[in-house]
């Protein structure tokens, strides 16, 4: 980080904390590959630090709000956010600095737990009161009355439309339209309640603090299946059988979310295809052609 930018993080930490705040040492954290992060210790406090471009406030903005959504519910510990802002052509988010540690089978089973929590605060509808982001992806939130029609426009649709404008057409825009035309004949039977989303929830944005709670962060939140939540967990090396077990105690799984979980995480992997490229392309024609087996 320049010295402009570390001078306007120092101020602006120290106005909204009412506590003198000046950078001692800084520390570049590895992990990301969306946002650059830095470790800043001044003074006995330490604060996490994410950078990106100057478009990137929005972005900061609704994660902030995502995080301040969550622990308003006191079911999942996330990091408190401080304060974000613009300067010298970075944006940046300031957050409660945690140091964490490999969820264990412990945190995993306390995690299932709070998760079903979580899954039990019911919104308006499914949407929520803003836009926000899916990695860098732009996530649109519009509130509606009617999940499979919010999950055909605003999630696999949107992706689809994404796809094909970075030149992805021919074949995964083919099985894409069949998919989205029997989409409903693929939810017949279940009704789910909008309840509160961690949205991005995969084994890379889970921790364990010192006492071994779970820690969640990097939230794409809004109002949704809970299913959706449930299914990413089943991607990029999945989370354990106390997990789940520890959920459907409190929360029993409905019938068929197998099939649905295809459905959801076609999602996050259209995405991948999107933000990272060609590599995931297999993959989302795959899970494709499976849901479109059911339909016959």
């Amino acid at each position: 980080m320049n010295d402009r930018l570390s001078e306007a993080l120092s101020r602006h930490i120290s106005t909204v904390t009412g506590q003198p705040f000046v950078i001692q040492a800084q520390k570049a954290l590895s992990g990301g590959c969306i946002n650059s992060a830095y470790r800043l210790q001044g003074k006995g406090q330490v604060y996490f630090v994410k950078l990106n471009a100057a478009h990137g406030l929005p972005m900061f903005a609704a994660e902030a709000a995502g995080l301040r959504e969550i622990a308003a519910t006191a079911t999942l510990k996330v990091p408190q956010p401080i304060c974000w802002g613009e300067e010298d052509g970075w944006t940046y988010l300031v957050l409660e600095y945690l140091p964490l540690q490999q969820a264990g089978k412990d945190t995993m089973e306390l995690l299932g737990r709070q998760l079903a929590r979580l899954h039990q605060v019911v919104g308006p509808g499914f949407g929520w009161h803003r836009d926000n982001t899916f990695g860098s992806t732009p996530q649109i939130n519009s509130q509606s009355q009617d999940w499979v029609d919010f999950w055909h426009r605003q999630r696999l649709g949107f992706q689809l439309d994404l796809a094909a404008r970075n030149g992805y057409t021919g074949h995964l825009q083919r099985q894409g339209e069949r998919l989205l035309t029997g989409l409903v004949s693929l939810f017949r039977g279940h009704a789910p309640a909008p309840v509160l989303l961690h949205g991005d929830l995969w084994s890379g944005n889970i921790g364990s603090d010192a006492e071994g709670n779970p820690v969640v962060f990097d939230p794409a939140v809004y109002y949704g299946d809970r299913e959706t939540d449930l299914a990413m967990t089943a991607l990029f090396g999945g989370f354990s059988p106390r997990f789940y077990s520890a959920y459907s105690e409190i929360h029993p799984l409905d019938e068929g979310y197998r099939l649905r979980w295809t459905i959801y995480n076609l999602y996050p992997i259209l995405n991948h295809l999107n933000l990272f490229g060609r590599g995931y392309l297999a993959q989302a024609e795959r899970m494709m052609d499976s849901l479109l087996a059911e339909l016959g």
